[in-house]
């Protein structure tokens, strides 16, 4: 096993809120998964500012980590959150919800 293969990563999210109710049931819901499988939320934007490039589709942006890969596939895989993510599926335009890897050590 590599060092890559237990070094933390980014969960990048993207998405625009059409329905603000069954949003929140999935907000309420998201953090005691989260932390289940040693993820932190880091931040969220919903007015992104990008300096070059094309802008990501406007909504907000989310970002949290994980002490790994697996931890992160982990929380995604795991029954209670795929039945709570039906919550933001129907709350929710997902534009991408993205695993982020480290940099691969020289």
């Amino acid at each position: 096993m590599s060092d890559n293969d237990t070094a933390p990563v980014h969960v990048m999210a993207n998405f625009t809120v059409h329905d603000a109710a069954k949003y929140r049931v999935y907000e309420k819901g998201f953090f005691p998964i989260l932390k289940k499988h040693g993820g932190t939320f880091i931040t969220f934007d919903d007015d992104s500012t990008t300096f070059e490039g094309s802008a990501p589709p406007k909504g907000r942006v989310v970002l949290f980590k994980f002490p790994s890969a697996a931890a992160a596939t982990a929380w995604y895989n795991d029954p209670d959150y795929q039945a709570l993510s039906e919550h933001r599926r129907a709350g929710t335009e997902l534009k991408f919800l993205t695993m982020l890897h480290p940099i691969p050590e020289q």
